[in-house]
């Protein structure tokens, strides 16, 4: 509960590294935050040509908003891993960018990594704002389904605060870290159905003789399961199924309970690597 109460009374430093971080995104840009936009909209554009128009790969059709169009079905998982790769390849610079203010003034450290990833989230919300409009104006009814949107974007929120205070602390005392993050992340992006249906991913495939079931190992994957969730409300238009949402929750919470534990091992001697 002391712990809590300091992040109550940080809560001023919280805002204002936030507004720091919004206000230096595109400093000095002449476009400014249209950037957010433009940068999802370039990478929708380029991967529709190579996935849609050269691979063939053909959208799914919504069930049962009847939508079918590669770049909306594109967008719906690109926008949250758009958020989710941001917060993996920005927080491992959270500390060591602050690292002057760490050396000079005592406060919850957890707040560095906070701040940036609610600035990433603000930027997250207008993208998707932007998208549901977007959606709206394809046919699809997407203002009942808000609420749910809003949830796993939190829940998406929560589980990359929980990886960014590990991957933070760790960048720390081990610099390397971000320089691998750049990597996995690629791996990443294709570990997730973003510019292809699951339906891709064969159900079992036999090796050797033993029948392994391809797809349940495949989402096991919580990319995989936050994508599938997107898609299935501003896609399809329907409820995610109970075990995906759990199972994100689970994953959320556990890795900000991991993350917070992490960060307080290694939080004595931050200033000193600093």
């Amino acid at each position: 509960m002391s712990r809590v109460a300091e992040y109550v009374s940080s809560r001023e430093l919280i805002y204002n590294l936030t507004m720091r971080e919004l206000r230096g995104k595109y400093k000095r840009s002449t476009l400014g935050w249209t950037w957010s936009l433009i940068n999802p909209l370039a990478t929708m554009i380029i991967y529709t040509i190579v996935f849609s128009v050269f691979l063939k790969v053909q959208p799914t059709t919504g069930d049962p908003s009847g939508l079918k169009s590669f770049p909306l079905f594109l967008l719906c998982g690109l926008l949250p891993w758009n958020f989710l790769a941001a917060g993996l390849g920005s927080t491992p610079q959270a500390l060591i960018s602050n690292a002057s203010l760490v050396k000079k003034v005592y406060f919850p450290r957890e707040v560095a990594v906070l701040s940036m990833v609610i600035a990433m989230f603000v930027a997250f919300l207008i993208e998707m704002s932007v998208f549901a409009v977007v959606l709206l104006f394809a046919g699809n009814m997407i203002l009942p389904w808000i609420p749910l949107v809003l949830g796993l974007m939190l829940i998406e929120a929560v589980m990359v605060l929980g990886f960014g205070l590990i991957l933070s602390v760790s960048n720390v005392y081990f610099r390397d870290i971000e320089h691998f993050i750049s990597i996995a992340l690629m791996a990443l992006f294709y570990s997730a159905p973003i510019v292809y249906p699951v339906s891709v991913v064969p159900v079992e495939k036999t090796v050797l003789g033993l029948t392994i079931p391809v797809r349940e190992i495949y989402q096991l994957n919580p990319i995989v399961r936050l994508i599938e969730s997107f898609r299935a409300v501003l896609y399809d238009l329907r409820f995610p199924s109970l075990g995906s949402v759990v199972y994100l929750l689970v994953w959320a919470f556990g890795m900000l309970v991991i993350g917070l534990w992490v960060f307080s091992k290694a939080d004595r001697r931050l200033a000193e690597e600093l």
